[in-house]
């Protein structure tokens, strides 16, 4: 009884690591991913349960950020909608994979999320302000479809089109990526769920700890700014650089 109620605790302060993770940069399912498959699930269930903690997670998020007045919800609504198909195409190719087959291509996506981190970023703040692209449509909705499939690192593939194609500042950039993420997770969760790919036990207690971290992320960037982004972004990569690589 203890050990299970251990293990419960576990994922719960994995949940609060990865919603604060999440929010301020990607990469916190890399923590929570593999930590649900350790506690017995397989791939294909542990990679839906995840989602029902990513949905709950960008909720809390959203709620704050509405809160202190930072959202953008028509502008985030707009480009939530390119990722939609490609979100429901992804979940359900995830959901008719082979568990085996689906681990051996999470364990390249991951190798080339590292690979993608390495391209540096213009970041300066004279060039910024919102504006349009021909390759941010096509971006989203390839990016929807790579979080309706695994979800792992997709915030910094949207941080990577909303900063360098929208050239938007850390800040609105935050408050639209968990902001889209909670719109095609929505149409996402629910095709897991009608093939029977979610723990749920699991999936709330992880949802709890990451709506708590979510909270204390957003909190966090409203007070602070960029600066506590740019520090929560760069320690994200780097450790999910040491952990895909096995040096961690």
């Amino acid at each position: 009884m203890f050990e299970f109620h251990a293990l419960w605790l576990l994922l719960f302060l994995a949940g609060v690591i990865a919603g604060v993770v999440n929010v301020m940069a990607g990469g916190g399912s890399s923590i929570t991913l593999p930590l649900l498959i350790l506690l017995g699930l397989d791939a294909g269930v542990a990679n839906g349960t995840n989602r029902v903690a990513i949905l709950v997670q960008n909720i809390s998020a959203v709620l704050t950020f509405s809160h202190e007045k930072k959202t953008r919800l028509r502008t985030s609504f707009t480009l939530a909608l390119w990722t939609i198909p490609g979100a429901i195409t992804g979940a359900l190719v995830a959901t008719r994979i082979d568990d085996a087959v689906f681990e051996k291509i999470l364990g390249g996506l991951l190798i080339l999320i590292v690979l993608s981190m390495l391209i540096p970023r213009n970041s300066n703040p004279e060039e910024q302000g919102e504006r349009q692209s021909l390759w941010t449509g096509p971006s989203l909705l390839a990016i929807g479809f790579y979080g309706g499939f695994i979800q792992v690192g997709v915030g910094f593939l949207l941080m990577a089109v909303l900063v360098h194609l929208m050239r938007l500042d850390l800040l609105t950039t935050t408050v639209h990526k968990i902001t889209i993420v909670l719109i095609y997770m929505i149409p996402a969760l629910f095709l897991y769920a009608v093939m029977g790919k979610i723990d749920w036990a699991l999936g709330f207690v992880l949802a709890t700890g990451n709506a708590i971290g979510a909270y204390i992320a957003a909190k966090m960037a409203i007070q602070r700014g960029e600066k506590i982004i740019k520090i929560v972004l760069m320690i994200a990569v780097l450790m999910m650089a040491l952990r895909i690589l096995g040096i961690i």
